[in-house]
């Protein structure tokens, strides 16, 4: 047997039930998982900001483990330690998968959404959307990675090579892309809830330039700004604060309603833009160019028995880095 957390209604605390351990399908494998981070994506799943795919389902799309079983037609040694993220399948065949872009595939599933996540002891993953990781991080710093890592990589390079960054909301994706773009040579500021003291405290140690609220200014015009937040309100401010041709790249998957803002804000060739998911490219950039940048992932830990409360204190704003599950 294999203990799980489920999430059968939306809105509703997770639930962990033993039940019988997964079987690989073809081009799959089995993973003995070692470690889950806890995205501000699960919350959109779990709340119902995302629908509910009409069955319980285990949630978590930052997994690390180990392969134990492989389905036929696999070609993955056993002990192979594996991370899975968010994209877990694609068609293979349309527009967007035969051209580099599968991760706008419309026939696309997603991990601890439409196919059961790392919220468990054990976790099947397609092996085309399964990486082997950086041998310097261990399973907790590891998991990270692969969604916070991954769709902030992707987020930086849609920002193009602009000299000032602004990083808005500043937990787990933005502690670790900010120490890219420090390593890049860049200069980062960045933008909190408006008096968290404790966020901007953190965003220093990790090297940025300027630190505080979403509220206030900032010390100089940016080139681009990242936002990771999913408050709509912060498109007008991002605009504001970005200088004549600057981009604004939304990284989230669902965000609060956008304001209206007059065409002033956007007008000077600005861009506002968002990015989808993520490319198995993107996954093999960043898991490459981790170790070279010898990230700190900051995180705590939970028990997978205290899956709600670790959804809770994301919730609340009081995880600092990122939130990981151990079985």
């Amino acid at each position: 047997m294999s203990r799980a957390q489920l999430c059968e209604r939306s809105g509703e605390p997770l639930r962990l039930v033993d039940r019988p351990v997964p079987e690989p399908g073809p081009g799959q494998v089995l993973l003995k998982v070692a470690a889950c981070a806890v995205c501000r994506t699960d919350l959109h799943v779990v709340d119902g900001d995302l629908a509910h795919p009409g069955r319980a389902f285990v949630p978590g799309h930052e997994i690390v483990g180990t392969v134990i079983a492989t389905g036929p037609g696999t070609d993955v040694a056993l002990g192979t330690r594996l991370g899975v993220p968010w994209l877990g399948f694609t068609c293979g065949r349309c527009e967007w998968c035969t051209s580099g872009r599968e991760n706008l595939c419309p026939a696309a599933r997603f991990t601890g959404w439409q196919i059961d996540g790392g919220f468990a002891e054990h976790a099947v993953a397609d092996a085309r959307y399964a990486f082997r990781l950086p041998d310097a991080l261990d399973a907790p710093h590891a998991a990270p990675l692969l969604c916070a890592g991954l769709i902030g990589w992707r987020a930086l390079k849609a920002a193009g090579n602009g000299a000032t960054l602004g990083l808005y909301g500043f937990g787990a994706a933005a502690h670790l892309i900010a120490q890219v773009a420090r390593w890049q040579g860049r200069r980062v500021h960045a933008f909190t809830r408006p008096g968290d003291e404790p966020a901007q405290r953190f965003a220093r140690t990790l090297g940025v330039a300027w630190a505080g609220g979403s509220d206030e200014p900032g010390p100089a015009p940016l080139d681009a700004a990242l936002l990771f937040a999913p408050v709509g309100a912060l498109i007008p401010a991002a605009l504001r604060a970005v200088k004549r041709g600057g981009t604004v790249v939304c990284a989230g998957i669902h965000m609060s309603e956008i304001p209206a803002f007059p065409y002033a804000l956007l007008w000077g060739e600005r861009v506002v833009r968002s990015v989808a998911n993520l490319t198995r490219r993107d996954a093999l950039e960043f898991l490459a160019l981790a170790p070279r940048v010898g990230l700190r992932v900051e995180i705590e830990t939970r028990p997978l028995a205290a899956a709600n409360e670790a959804l809770a204190r994301l919730r609340r704003g009081e995880v600092s880095g990122a939130a990981v599950l151990i079985p």
